[in-house]
Parts: C-alpha cells; structure tokens; sequence
C-alpha cells in the first residue's frame, strides 16, 4: 500500500501529469503552487518508491471543509488508493476541528458515488450543469461527523 503524506512542491510534475490524464478542467501548477502553503487546506499524495500514484485536496473554514480533488493515475484506479486518501482527509479534517465535509461529483461517475457513500458521505441535492465542459451535473454530496 502506498504511503500517504502532505503534497510538496517537490511532488507537482506527477500532480499535473495526474490531473492532466484524468480530469477535463485539470488544475494548473501555479494554482497548487498557491494552495499548498495556505493554512486552510490540505493536499495529500500517494506515493509508493517515489511514484505519486494519486492525490487530493481540501479547503477548510471554521468547521467546514470542502473536498476539491481526487485523482488517481487511471492505471492505478480500483486498488483502494483513493479510499486511503478520503480516509486520511477525514482524520486531517477531524484534527483541524471540521465536523461537515462536502464535495460534488459527476452523476456518472458511479465509482467514486460508491467510494464517498462508503465513507459516509450522503447526496443532498444535484449542480446542473456544474462540468459546463462536458455539459453534465453533478451531485452535492456531504458528510456530517457527531461533534457529542
């Protein structure tokens, strides 16, 4: 199992080539050039014998957080790397006090649906046309901690 720590700038020449093979509106390097170092988020990689083989990334305010990026190298997908990321940004969104995690997804995508119900996250309503880009919606998916 790959292991899974703080993105650096170090890591972003395998971010971007991620980012770039599997979402149509990637993020740019300088985008997570600026994010990287901001108090309020959190990056995480995967990386097994110096391959990052995924990432992702969450935005935090007050005790909200806001999931951004999941991505994990197409030939790499189905091998439980993307769960160890969700898993690992709940326990950092936990340390940092957030207690409610949202993010959206697109209504086809039923692989990743199926990985955020298993880690308790719920749909809660649908962006129409959110991907303008490929011209589909996406669920509004969220995830309330008990804060007794």
């Amino acid at each position: 199992m790959p292991q899974i720590r703080r993105m650096t700038e170090a890591d972003l020449d395998q971010v971007e080539d991620i980012a770039a093979r599997v979402f149509t509106r990637p993020w740019s390097r300088q985008g997570f050039l600026e994010a990287l170092p901001m108090e309020n988020a959190c990056f995480l990689v995967a990386e097994q014998n110096g391959v990052i083989l995924g990432y992702c990334g969450m935005y935090m305010a007050a005790d909200e957080g806001e999931i951004i990026n999941v991505a994990v190298k197409p030939e790499f997908q189905r091998q439980k790397i993307a769960d160890g990321l969700i898993r690992r940004l709940i326990e950092e969104s936990r340390k940092n006090g957030v207690c409610r995690l949202f993010l959206e997804v697109r209504v086809s995508n039923q692989a990743a649906i199926c990985l955020y119900e298993k880690n308790g996250f719920v749909r809660q309503g649908i962006r129409k046309d959110f991907y303008k880009e490929i011209h589909e919606d996406a669920y509004i998916m969220n995830r309330i901690e008990d804060v007794l």
